[in-house]
């Protein structure tokens, strides 16, 4: 069995009867989220922050997943928040938010709500033509990591993308988009004006492609893509909060 490398251990938290989910992003950790998680268990909520299958131990582990993995363990980790919890909601980074609003598609009369960083819905990129023949023949493409402003933060995620691991988050990409529709709950928005990962047209389509009547944009001015570890993590943190309160009263 892989080491799950210091840092990126899962991590959840007692609180009372509301609860939040947290999901991390692709070659990411919950190194990303557990300040927030750990805000939120301050004030009293419960909270659950599973390990994505395949991350926070070696980039190779990314090539032996798929995305039904990912999914598999976002719905066990809602499903031990929900034995515990009257009321939830989730919250999710990048990939995360893609997950996140997977599960409201799936699960949608369970959750009161999602909180959504960056959310990352949809890869552009001139190889992507060539994915299925250049992940037999390449195993990694430099990876993007740490594209946090505030120094001295680190999401422990990998320096190299396993190109499967690219391919399974194309798919859930793809099923998540189709059926943006599907999402009716309150939505909680946050995008990074210099994100150097992902593009703010993946928030656009999140905005435009979901049913809520209830949604909240936020631009965060002063992050990068890691907005959670950046210098607008505390209002992400306070405005998260106070969201969760209002959607679960």
């Amino acid at each position: 069995m892989t080491q799950v490398r210091p840092g990126a251990e899962a991590w959840s938290a007692e609180g009372g009867d509301v609860g939040v989910l947290l999901l991390h992003g692709f070659t990411g950790s919950p190194a990303s989220l557990r300040p927030l998680g750990e805000a939120l268990s301050g004030q009293g909520y419960a909270v659950e922050l599973p390990r994505l299958p395949g991350h926070g131990t070696r980039w190779q582990d990314l090539g032996k997943v798929t995305w039904r993995d990912w999914a598999r363990e976002v719905i066990a980790a809602h499903e031990r928040l929900a034995a515990r919890t009257r009321q939830r909601i989730v919250a999710g980074l990048s990939l995360g938010g893609c997950l996140a609003l997977y599960l409201a598609q799936t699960r949608g009369d369970e959750l009161a709500g999602l909180v959504l960083v960056n959310p990352f819905l949809e890869l552009k990129h001139p190889l992507v033509p060539a994915l299925g023949v250049l992940k037999r023949a390449l195993p990694f493409f430099p990876g993007v990591v740490n594209d946090i402003a505030q120094p001295g933060q680190d999401e422990v995620g990998y320096d190299k993308i396993a190109l499967r691991g690219v391919a399974e988050t194309m798919t859930i990409q793809r099923i998540v988009r189709e059926d943006l529709r599907m999402v009716t709950q309150p939505l909680l928005v946050f995008t990074s004006r210099r994100d150097h990962v992902v593009p703010v047209a993946n928030t656009r389509l999140v905005l435009d492609g979901v049913s809520s009547s209830d949604v909240t944009h936020r631009w965060l001015e002063r992050s990068y893509h890691v907005a959670t570890l950046d210098y607008d993590a505390g209002e992400i943190e306070h405005e998260t909060a106070a969201f969760a309160k209002r959607v679960t009263s």
